[in-house]
């Protein structure tokens, strides 16, 4: 055993010396390959001088940094060519080098540099101009980054700093160049192009190189710069695609290109670095429209319906910053009457887009899209031109005056409670003396009202799953105002997912109705609860009313314990659950609500104890029919004795009278009589 020990010992000793030879065998290798390595890297003899802080040369009488940041240039763009690759002089040439040659980007960046010696900077360089700028100016020269890279001197959120090197108030550009526009920068980090920028980091919004591009910067007065008046609404359509659509439509886009100085383009309007998140005047577009539509006798051809419009109405709606044109989309300016190209009525979801996916959903667009002459459109509900915001009292949609609007259709006798073939009748009644409709009518405009249960826009039946009043979605609905109640009911056993039951469970309408609901502590309700707990619980209902508390409640005694006195509300559970009002735990404290200093011994009684239950309440049962059976035979008997004992008490009768008739014809009976008689007398 000892020996098997020292030889394993020695084997391990071993093996630690061939690990430890290895080791240093490798890190040899790799020390002695590490200056080779670093010879090897591009740049790496340069740097050698141009790596220290402290090179310097004068050019123009000013003292210029030789030093190159070794480890930004290894990262940038140009880090794989070395320096010569742009000093291209410098190949094979012996160090210390003479003052190289301007470095040439164009011979690799060729088509960015025929596009810059055409452009502004590009002239003003090739005139001698000092304060032209070049390609380093703006990219850098060693660190140069691609655009996309955030450490980029030309990255989205560093071109308006890097264009105000120069363009920006105060500097020698601003101030000796003929430059037509004054405060650029302070404008367009004012602008909400500039805020997109450099408030939130939108990268993807305009920059200055996005509108007057990164090389060819030419004049706008230039037919081929891209803000000249025939290019720019190209320019702006790079980002606002679809411009032309939702623009004034009583200007055809395609004219800008064609006629130029006839139309105004995009910066007569949105001034150029000024572009503000604002509306801008509608110009004559409305006033165009108006010339025949304020007219209050204008008539349509066909109909006879009225075309007149407001011009009181229109400013004060909510559409009074929206030009004729945007809804009315249709219309021709090449046309004297620029509306007789109008085929097709408004569609609001041009801009209501969300909104007008809920209504096509629902039963009021499913109605419209058969052309129903009784579906309710837009305009039905929000009026035509003086909509109004749904917080504003004077709006159809304000909540004071929603049951109205719906009522137009929904009362009954008109067109959709004809129609409808539901259980809900007198629905707008019902509502009206509810307590939601009777906190409404004080003002209380946070109450439910039509839109608060089926919501605005997307109304679908109840037996639809998406259906905001469907069982399955009713408590949500109603929780989005009695949020603690709904917690309650979704922990308690009635919620499906706490029973798992795959039975129809009650919800909120079940218990309370959909449209007549009363408070829960008003006599009528109270008086109900009973019957509507009995629709599910029928035996266990029909044992309360044998029980005290039924018996006073069925004679109108509102204070006796109902249902819900002892169960719950809303948050019943299973008399087995610690949380059940009527748990062990639980239930003194239940029944000392309505009798004061309950014990756990007085609470002990059975609550719906009845005798028609054996297997149950088997005493009960067997005494109640016992005590029954007792009752029964004791009458029996006793019926049956007194009908057996009938004959002979009638044979006794007769007897009786008998023989009183014959004491009475007997001589001493008639002289008895006599002296009892005159002794009365005397």
């Amino acid at each position: 055993m000892a020996e098997t020990k020292d030889v394993r010992r020695r084997w391990c000793a071993g093996l630690r010396v061939i690990v430890a030879i290895l080791l240093a065998t490798v890190l040899s290798l790799l020390f002695w390959e590490w200056p080779a390595r670093a010879a090897d890297q591009p740049g790496a003899e340069c740097l050698a001088c141009h790596g220290d802080k402290t090179m310097t040369t004068t050019r123009a009488g000013k003292t210029v940094s030789l030093y190159v940041d070794g480890k930004k240039f290894a990262t940038s763009v140009h880090g794989s060519f070395g320096c010569t690759g742009c000093h291209a002089d410098l190949e094979g040439k012996d160090l210390p080098h003479e003052t190289p040659a301007p470095v040439k980007c164009g011979t690799c960046h060729s088509t960015e540099q025929e596009q810059h010696a055409r452009s502004l900077h590009g002239k003003a360089v090739a005139r001698g101009d000092p304060l032209a700028p070049r390609c380093v100016n703006c990219h850098g020269n060693h660190d140069i980054y691609p655009v996309k890279d955030p450490r980029s001197a030309v990255a989205a959120l560093k071109v308006p700093f890097i264009c105000g090197q120069c363009h920006r108030e105060g500097t020698p550009v601003s101030r000796n160049r003929p430059i037509p526009q004054d405060n650029i920068l302070e404008n367009y980090s004012e602008s909400i192009h500039g805020e997109a920028l450099l408030k939130k980091g939108l990268a993807v919004a305009p920059t200055c190189a996005t509108c007057h591009t990164p090389h060819l910067i030419l004049p706008h007065t230039d037919p081929a710069s891209s803000i000249n008046r025939r290019n720019i609404a190209a320019t702006c359509t790079k980002c606002h695609t679809q411009i032309e659509v939702v623009h004034r439509k009583t200007i055809r886009g395609e004219l800008w290109e064609k006629q130029a100085n006839i139309l105004p383009s995009c910066p007569d309007c949105h001034q150029p670095h000024k572009i503000r998140n604002v509306f801008y005047e509608l110009g004559m577009a409305n006033a165009d429209c108006l010339r025949c539509h304020a007219d209050e006798k204008l008539r349509r051809a066909r109909d006879g319906q009225s075309m007149y419009v407001s011009v009181g109405e229109v400013s004060h709606s909510r559409h009074n910053k929206v030009a004729c044109s945007q809804c009315h989309s249709e219309v021709n300016a090449s046309r004297v009457r620029a509306c007789e190209t109008i085929t097709h009525g408004v569609d609001c979801t041009a801009c209501h887009d969300e909104i007008g996916k809920q209504y096509v959903g629902s039963v009021h667009g499913k109605l419209v899209s058969k052309n129903d002459p009784n579906a309710p459109s837009c305009k039905e509900c929000h009026g035509t031109h003086g909509v109004l915001g749904r917080q504003d009292p004077q709006s159809a949609t304000f909540a004071t005056n929603v049951p109205g609007l719906c009522a137009r259709c929904h009362r009954e006798g008109q067109k959709a409670a004809v129609r409808y073939i539901g259980r809900q009748h007198e629905i707008i009644s019902n509502y009206t003396e509810s307590i939601h409709g009777r906190l409404l009518k004080t003002g209380l405009t946070v109450t439910a009202t039509c839109t608060s249960c089926h919501t605005a826009h997307s109304v679908l039946p109840r037996t639809d799953p998406a259906s905001s009043i469907n069982a399955a979605n009713v408590p949500d609905t109603c929780g989005r105002c009695h949020h603690g109640i709904e917690e309650q009911f979704e922990n308690s056993i009635h919620a499906k997912q706490v029973k798992g039951s795959t039975k129809e469970l009650p919800v909120c309408n079940d218990c309370h109705t959909a449209h007549a609901i009363h408070r829960t502590d008003e006599d009528n309700f109270r008086l109900k609860v009973m019957g509507t707990c009995g629709r599910c619980h029928a035996q266990i209902a029909e044992t309360y009313f044998d029980t005290y508390h039924g018996k006073v409640s069925k004679l109108g005694y509102t204070k006796a314990a109902k249902c819900y006195d002892c169960h719950g509300a809303h948050d019943v559970q299973a008399v087995t659950d610690p949380r059940s009002h009527l748990s062990r735990a639980n239930v003194a404290a239940t029944c000392g609500k309505c009798h004061a200093g309950a014990t756990r011994r007085f609470a002990g009684y059975l609550t719906h104890a009845t005798h028609h239950d054996p297997k149950k309440y088997p005493f009960l049962f067997y005494t109640f029919w016992g005590m029954t059976t007792l009752l029964l035979v004791t009458f029996v008997v006793s019926g049956m004795h007194t009908l057996l004992w009938l004959p002979r008490a009638f044979q006794m009768r007769q007897e009786l009278r008998a023989a009183e008739a014959k004491l009475a014809a007997t001589p001493e009976t008639h002289a008895a009589k006599e002296i009892i008689k005159e002794g009365s007398d005397a």
